[in-house]
């Protein structure tokens, strides 16, 4: 994900109408034949998605003699599929990230996957946390992903531990004349909460608490208490009117770009920009975001990508076949990982290409102790009033202020 949107669909006001049954069970996903219902099974990716699973799905097709459609959405895939599910018109199984959960369950979109215990042991446990919403099994993961600071090795040889070291290195590698940024993070005019995240989280803030159970409490809001204006005077301190580490010109549109232009020795990304460092011949390595001297470990937001069975498809016994039974295969999960590198979620599929890419097991070390990216409905809320917030910081507006004005605007979002 370069730039977090997810979560920026506006709610719509349907009651709750996903299905309670079978969700989470630990019994094998139905037998029905697929045959036997019949008729065409349609599922919706995105367009490097499409591609690798066009050869999978002919397959499935073939074995069980059904049509097997895959549609490419390549724009706003979430918001065209909550509306088509409304309007009857949707896939049958529909590919994409974990935090569309809520939502989409909040819209009566998708329904719960049944996938037996031993199957769900074959991936990784966070990985299955993150699809599970309410207690229910939502999706079949296939992929994770986290930031990690990629470093050009030929400037900075060394990781740093914190990120004011990284800063002192910056600013001499910009004395020097060797950069023109100390960081390649991405900010941009509307700001990013996705990539600051991290610093966010060493500094003490956080987005939601958790309840008795452990899933997120949006009744514990984070944003605007005393912890997050903290948080965001440390990031102000290396805004613009600051040590100038933190720029709103660095966007989701350059960040990568001027890494790999070498202007900057320090790039916080995911796998998804390693294929660009590679083919800019950079000497790299890739390491934990550091945090704050004295403060928390950064912590990077982990997410998944997963197949999820429409509520409202056509053919839902076919899809739930499909997304249990087939999409849970260590072939499906490397070809889709040769579509683009991202961690597959699970652990046979892992083990296949690790040996052949060392970056996995790094962005995995990095994500270690990453926190889940929530995907409760409340989360809609936070991402457009928390960027604009952090761009006007960061741009050298009052934390304190500018902050609480967000938590109020986010809280009157969730109520």
């Amino acid at each position: 994900m370069r730039i977090r949107t997810a979560g920026v669909v506006a709610l719509f006001a349907l009651a709750l109408a996903a299905s309670g049954c079978g969700g989470d069970s630990d019994e094998p996903a139905a037998k029905e034949s697929p045959k036997a219902a019949g008729g065409k099974l349609v599922i919706w990716a995105d367009d490097k998605r499409t591609a690798a699973l066009k050869p999978f799905a002919e397959k499935f097709g073939q074995e069980n003699g059904v049509t097997v459609e895959v549609q490419a959405v390549s724009k706003d895939l979430q918001t065209n599929f909550v509306t088509a599910s409304q309007q009857g018109s949707g896939p049958d199984v529909v590919v994409g990230a974990h935090d569309w959960i809520g939502n989409l369950v909040q819209n009566g979109a998708i329904d719960p996957v049944q996938l037996a215990a031993e199957q769900k042991s074959a991936f990784n446990a966070t990985a299955i946390k993150a699809v599970t919403f309410n207690g229910q099994l939502y999706g079949v993961p296939y992929a994770q992903e986290n930031l990690a600071l990629i470093r050009n090795t030929e400037l900075a040889p060394e990781a740093p531990k914190t990120i004011e070291d990284l800063v002192a290195t910056g600013k001499q590698l910009k004395a020097s004349k060797k950069v023109t940024e100390t960081l390649c993070l991405q900010v941009g005019q509307n700001g990013d909460a996705y990539h600051i995240y991290p610093l966010y989280s060493s500094a003490g803030g956080y987005l939601f608490g958790a309840g008795a159970n452990g899933d997120y409490d949006p009744k514990d809001l984070g944003v605007g208490k005393h912890a997050s204006i903290e948080a965001f005077k440390k990031i102000g301190a290396l805004g613009e009117k600051g040590e100038g580490v933190l720029k709103r010109s660095i966007a989701d549109t350059n960040s990568i770009a001027t890494f790999t232009g070498k202007k900057c020795a320090y790039l916080v990304s995911g796998p998804w920009a390693v294929a660009d460092v590679k083919k800019a011949n950079i000497a790299y390595d890739i390491s934990a975001i550091p945090g704050f001297a004295g403060g928390r470990e950064a912590q990077p937001f982990v997410g998944v990508q997963a197949f999820y069975v429409a509520a409202k498809g056509k053919n839902k016994a076919l899809a739930q076949e499909f997304v249990a039974n087939y999409t849970t295969t260590p072939e499906l999960a490397v070809a889709l990982y040769n579509a683009e590198p991202r961690p597959p979620a699970l652990t046979a599929a892992l083990d296949q290409v690790k040996g052949s890419d060392p970056d996995l097991a790094k962005f995995q070390e990095a994500g270690k102790n990453g926190q889940v990216l929530p995907a409760i409905p409340a989360m809609a809320a936070i991402w457009d009033p928390f960027g604009k917030a952090e761009a006007a910081v960061i741009g050298g507006a009052d934390p304190t202020s500018t902050i609480t004005a967000a938590g109020k605007t986010i809280s009157g979002q969730i109520k």
